[in-house]
């Protein structure tokens, strides 16, 4: 016999017990089940009960204020959280850090994922996302306080391969949402701007004989809901709760409804606002050099959000495909109260599955933010200034994409700056330092990546480091900024410094900076030039960067040209002073050189400034079985052909 699952919000959470695991989903602003959480809240209140439950949820789901899961932060509510971020939540984060109850702060794609393995009743997930971080149990386990005892993150070895090993923690409640229902309990989501993880999560409550409760919009006829639009099937859900009033369905915060954003008409867009010319923008600007043309790209919050405006002004972003962890492929990523939807996106993946996609290296580029960072290149965004702000996404993103850019001021707190005829100018230093001497937390382990050979920039407003084997290295100086004056003195460390150049004069001006010519490598025959006389090709890489294959590929390609275009083998003299090469593709560059020594080239030379460059490069060149020397200066590298001559 069917029984109808409609119940109020107090009937449905009056199901849920003392010592209940609760998992509920949403994504910062967005899809909030926000009338279970202010149900669940109001039953607490009035009655004591339920008490001591676990809380497990992925990205925060709050306002910071108090609504979401903020609403739950009342003493005895709450006995364990195990979450990704606790800055929406702050009342809950600081009874965390009072020890009034356990924590873990877990990243929110092993989370996402976690909520498939209880699904299956597997005992565990298996995943390096978190290694040489704060996750990983040589460095706490993700605990977030001394009262939090039980280990969730094993250290183990597999094959002669370290992995952590994060522990299922069976569900015995799950609050989702979604738009519509019918009386069978089949869910749909055709008015939501995420999918998130609410399958599984719904399957890993019921697997368990746990409750499955529902807030939907409205309630539609059996059968109305097509089966390939069922994201929940009514199998699953025990209770269904009308949203009344409507507020509390709101898409996010912000936003009551919004048609692009459900993904239910293709709007116009109209195009992003032009950013002022201030550090922001300086930032964004310089980071967005980096973006691969035809590659997968993240953009955390802060700083890095900029850099869709500036690849939108710059006529850009045709070529990206911008994603979120969220889900979002494509189309124009929302900001503000929508952060992790998108408008006219090409489609919506579940959470997990987009972390799958990420764990699995799908991304080509991230660009992310950065509250301090130490010599050795670590990162910390999740625990600073006395806050409890939790790592969200930004372990699983940082360590598995292709190439990282972290962008921030280079000090915080104040920092006024003036741009005068192209030069920068400290009006006002931040009060905070950035580039601290040890991070609080681990939140990126710049050992880890340059062991795995990981290519990794640090962008701010006056200049640009990079990550080497050796911790980081100053590569570029903003026009106008002294390094003895305007960096060292504020920072608690002295970076490595091997002749920098300077920052992209372009940055500093107003106006479009042609950023399109640079990411396809337009321009790049202007580098190329052929000296008859001599039978020399000069080969003018100073300031280049090889930032992608597609870099590589585009370099060989214009120098076989050249070189069919004279008709005979020439001797080659190559400047790569400032020539940044991305760790990761020294490798493929050694080979585009074999293959032109082997086709193209008689004799030919390089030189750099920077020892650095020059120990790389021709480390990467022996590797090949080539002996091309790399000389300090343009002088030795022609007087060593004119030698060979001889």
């Amino acid at each position: 016999m069917r029984t109808n699952k409609v119940v109020s919000a107090d009937e449905a959470v009056a199901r849920i017990r003392d010592n209940d695991v609760i998992a509920t989903t949403g994504f910062v602003q967005s899809c909030i089940p926000e009338m279970l959480h202010a149900a669940l809240e109001k039953r607490f209140v009035e009655t004591q009960g339920p008490r001591d439950l676990t809380l497990i949820m992925c990205a925060g789901a709050g306002d910071s204020k108090g609504l979401g899961t903020g609403r739950l932060h009342h003493e005895g509510l709450l006995k364990r959280v195990i979450a990704a971020n606790f800055g929406r939540m702050p009342k809950v984060a600081q009874a965390a850090q009072d020890n009034k109850i356990q924590g873990y702060n877990l990243p929110q794609g092993v989370i996402s994922k976690l909520y498939r393995t209880c699904a299956s009743s597997s005992p565990g997930l298996f995943s390096k996302v978190g290694l040489h971080t704060y996750v990983d149990p040589r460095l706490g386990g993700g605990k977030v306080n001394t009262v939090t005892k039980e280990d969730l993150v094993k250290l183990v070895e597999v094959e002669g391969q370290e992995w952590l090993f994060y522990k299922a923690t069976p569900l015995n409640v799950a609050l989702i949402r979604a738009t519509s229902a019918d009386p069978l309990g089949n869910l749909s989501m055709e008015r939501e701007a995420l999918t998130l993880d609410v399958l599984a999560q719904a399957m890993a409550a019921h697997n368990n004989g746990g409750l499955v409760i529902a807030q939907v919009e409205r309630i539609v006829a059996e059968g109305s809901i097509k089966p390939k639009d069922v994201k929940v099937p009514g199998i699953l859900v025990d209770c269904v709760v009308i949203a009344d009033p409507p507020e509390m369905h709101r898409m996010n915060y912000g936003v009551i409804y919004d048609a692009g954003l459900a993904g239910e008409v293709r709007v116009t867009v109209d195009s992003l606002p032009t950013m002022e010319l201030d550090e922001r923008k300086i930032i964004a600007r310089r980071a967005a050099f980096e973006l691969p043309p035809n590659g997968v790209i993240n953009l955390g919050v802060g700083a890095p959000d900029g850099v869709a405006n500036v690849a939108n002004e710059e006529k850009v972003t045709p070529y990206l495909v911008m994603t979120t962890e969220a889900g979002a492929v494509g189309g124009v990523l929302a900001g503000g109260s929508s952060f992790g939807s998108s408008a006219n996106a090409h489609s919506i993946l579940d959470q997990n599955q987009m972390f799958d996609f990420y764990h699995g290296g799908g991304l080509d580029l991230t660009c992310l933010g950065m509250a301090e960072c130490d010599s050795l290149g670590n990162v910390n965004t999740s625990k600073f200034g006395g806050k409890l702000n939790g790592c969200g996404g930004f372990i699983d993103i940082s360590q598995n994409a292709r190439a990282v850019v972290f962008a921030g001021t280079f000090t915080a707190g104040g920092l006024d700056i003036a741009i005068e005829d192209g030069k920068l100018r400290i009006v006002k230093e931040g009060r905070a330092r950035k580039f601290v001497k040890q991070v609080e937390q681990v939140t990126f382990s710049g050992q880890y990546a340059a062991q795995k050979g990981q290519p990794v920039i640090y962008v701010t407003e006056r200049c640009v480091f990079q990550l080497t084997d050796h911790g980081l290295e100053l590569i570029e100086v903003a026009p106008g900024i002294d390094i003895e004056r305007d960096i060292l003195p504020h920072m608690a460390f002295k970076p490595h410094i091997h002749k920098p150049i300077g920052m992209n004069p372009r940055l500093f001006l107003d106006g479009p900076m042609d950023l399109l010519s640079d990411l396809l490598n337009l321009n790049l025959t202007d580098r190329v030039s052929y000296d008859a006389a001599r039978n020399i090709l000069s080969v003018n890489l100073q300031a280049w960067s090889v930032r992608k294959k597609a870099d590589v590929a585009d370099l060989q390609k214009v120098l076989v040209a050249a070189c069919e275009k004279v008709g005979k083998r020439v001797n080659s003299v190559v400047n790569q002073d400032g020539c940044r090469i991305a760790e990761d593709l020294y490798g493929e560059y050694a080979d585009m050189v074999a293959y032109m020594v082997k086709h193209h080239y008689g004799r030919t030379a390089r030189y750099a400034t920077s020892e650095l460059t020059r120990e790389k490069l021709q480390n990467a060149l022996r590797r090949r079985g080539l002996t091309t020397q790399v000389y300090q200066n343009a002088e030795d590298a022609y007087a060593s052909l004119a030698e060979e001559k001889v």
